[in-house]
């Protein structure tokens, strides 16, 4: 398989440090189609999506970025870490690398992050890829993960955690998933997190969905109980210009669970096929 990665870099957007991975490049008809910005989960840093990013960026000008608070970009625990702010810091992300237009393709809380830019109709999104984000909100059913699973995990991670500590958190996970995870877990910062997932109840992503104005791909897991059908339909009923697709034999954590699956699912929403 052919190596797409180019480089790390490191950019100042919106007043922070912003870490951020390049694959693919402009080169190989890359350019006729809009670059690829990637938003990971609440607790995955971006060297835990290499594997998806190499392949996007067989198609794509992709950069996979850090979110505030994990992995390389700025983890202080004075920052701000709203929606709203990290939102703000892909919007700002695009402008410091002048994008002149690209599409979202974010994770869980990244899949929240991107909703949330597009329901702001910045200049330059052209489309956006939710995946299993959670739909969780005010007078909503809670999230259905655990804070302390997540605080447990990390605080054992900045002591050092063997791949065998760790699958005690991701059991069904490969040595070589548990591994980067056991690596770069200690790099969240665990404020940063707990407000993350405490936001997932307190922000309300649906009135957000309610002013998008660019083609959406909402991907749900067929297990894990993030999105279920009665969720699919309202926001359907918000948003009904939605393409919706939910992926088989896969948990939240699609790619890690079923990556056939993953690239599949997209279709040629992006302006590719990925499963080529």
């Amino acid at each position: 398989m052919t190596n797409t990665y180019l480089y790390g870099a490191n950019v100042w957007a919106n007043d922070i440090r912003q870490h951020y991975l390049r694959f693919g490049g402009q080169s190989d008809g890359r350019d006729a189609r809009d670059p690829v910005i990637v938003i990971p989960g609440i607790t995955s840093p971006v060297e835990t999506w290499r594997f998806v990013a190499e392949r996007l960026g067989r198609h794509f000008d992709t950069y996979v970025l850090d979110a505030r608070g994990r992995g390389l970009s700025q983890a202080t625990d004075d920052l701000d870490y709203s929606l709203d702010a990290m939102a703000a810091d892909v919007i700002a992300f695009v402008k410091a690398l002048s994008l002149p237009s690209c599409s979202i393709v974010g994770h869980s809380m990244g899949g929240r992050i991107g909703i949330r830019v597009a329901g702001q109709r910045p200049a330059g999104i052209k489309r956006l890829v939710a995946v299993d984000p959670p739909v969780s909100g005010p007078g909503r059913r809670p999230y259905p993960a655990k804070l302390e699973w997540y605080v447990d995990s990390i605080r054992q991670a900045q002591r050092g955690i063997s791949v065998e500590q760790m699958r005690q958190y991701c059991p069904t996970w490969t040595e070589e998933q548990l591994r980067l995870r056991a690596q770069w877990l200690h790099t969240c910062n665990e404020r940063a997190i707990t407000e993350s997932f405490h936001a997932f109840q307190t922000d309300d992503i649906h009135a957000d969905f309610a002013r998008i104005d660019v083609p959406v791909l909402l991907m749900a897991a067929e297990r894990g109980d993030v999105i279920r059908d009665s969720d699919m339909n309202e926001l359907l009923q918000l948003l009904p210009s939605m393409q919706h697709v939910r992926v088989k034999d896969a948990g939240h954590m699609i790619p890690w669970d079923n990556e056939p699956g993953f690239y599949q699912a997209f279709g040629d929403f992006l302006g590719r096929p990925l499963d080529e």
